[in-house]
């Protein structure tokens, strides 16, 4: 019987994953005034059975704070919170990177602190609506076109929040270049419409992304360096465009000459949203040299075929850690998932739906 690819060992950049399952960055809103807490402690020690976790996005700055209740990592409170987290995490042998979310004009002013701003490539509003904790939904609000020094300001924030990761112990950064917020706004011409350096062309439209990650490999490691990416995803507002597989195209090719350690495709087919063309996924496999993570609807199954088959090094599960704490020891003895999943409690405040699902007794 031939092993299960899975449950084998691999390398990610310079870090060690004792399997190929990781677990997907998934917002759940539980950091009370953006500092991670003790309840997300239990949460992600729960989950450390993950080859990789990958944490909820979490900002970079006050500017790139979106959702009610996101963690950020941009103060001491906020680092000495997450250092407790991946201490936890690394006691129990697990590996686990900060996802660093910008969540540019995907934001609302009830949700920023005084003297933040909401920041975009250009004053495009996105349609739709966020949560507030103080006057429930709202309209995303206009934001402000970001100015050449406001682009140089954002950079040196990724790459601080970079150096505060590994002051906070992380095994390295994901950045969320992904789900329409502020690394894909300036990549996509809907949401940029400048006639600048960083818009117009398609290597004017990656400038942004592509110096962001060159920064933050320079300051932090190539090998503690990730990237998430949402090639046809409409999450966000962001319709699709003629130049998307053109745009992938060159930027998978400028990511793999920076040798980062992994591009993070994500496919929210499973969730309603347009597939991902199987081309564009087998485009990067083939532009990018090291590792890729493919994230989407998967299951034990499809997962050990899409490794088997070459397309990926590693799989992420999202929506299956939430009431699977275990997830790993249930594929592992084919034991079933719960299917008991409360999508009313993803984004509250408390423990309920989110660390009191209980391991499988068999």
């Amino acid at each position: 019987m031939k092993e299960n690819k899975l449950f084998t060992t691999e390398k990610v950049g310079s870090i060690e994953l004792k399997n190929r399952i990781v677990m997907a960055p998934m917002t759940r809103c539980r950091a009370i005034k953006n500092i991670p807490n003790e309840l997300m402690l239990e949460y992600y020690k729960q989950r450390s059975n993950a080859g990789l976790i990958i944490t909820e996005g979490t900002a970079p700055s006050a500017n790139g704070l979106g959702y009610a209740r996101i963690p950020g990592i941009f103060s001491e409170k906020q680092v000495e919170g997450w250092k407790k987290i991946t201490e936890a995490v690394h006691e129990n042998g697990g590996k686990i990177v900060v996802q660093l979310m910008h969540s540019g004009r995907i934001s609302h002013s009830l949700n920023m602190p005084a003297g933040s701003k909401i920041l975009a490539p250009s004053a495009v509003k996105a349609a739709g609506q966020m949560w507030t904790d103080l006057k429930n939904l709202q309209d995303f609000e206009t934001p402000i076109e970001m100015s050449l020094q406001d682009i140089i300001h954002a950079k040196t924030e990724f790459i601080s929040a970079a150096e505060n990761a590994l002051f906070a112990k992380f095994d390295g950064v994901e950045l969320h270049a992904a789900n329409g917020y502020l690394l894909e706004e300036f990549l996509s011409p809907v949401s940029n419409i400048r006639d600048d350096n960083y818009g117009g062309s398609i290597e004017n439209r990656c400038r942004f992304v592509l110096e962001v990650t060159k920064a933050v490999a320079k300051a932090i490691g190539k090998e503690k360096t990730g990237i998430r990416l949402s090639p046809y995803g409409v999450a966000s507002d962001m319709p699709h465009y003629p130049e998307i597989d053109e745009t992938y195209d060159y930027l998978s090719k400028q990511l793999s000459k920076l040798d980062i350690a992994y591009i993070h495709l994500v496919d929210h087919s499973a969730m309603g949203a347009p597939p991902v063309p199987t081309e564009i996924k087998k485009m990067i496999r083939k532009n990018f040299k090291n590792t890729i993570i493919q994230c989407g609807g998967y299951d034990m199954e499809t997962a050990e075929q899409a490794i088997e088959n070459g397309l990926t090094d590693l799989v992420a599960f999202g929506r299956p850690y939430i009431n699977n704490p275990d997830l790993v020891q249930r594929f592992k003895n084919d034991w079933p998932l719960s299917q008991d999943l409360n999508a009313d409690l993803f984004y509250t405040a408390d423990e309920k739906g989110y660390t009191d699902y209980p391991s499988y007794k068999p």
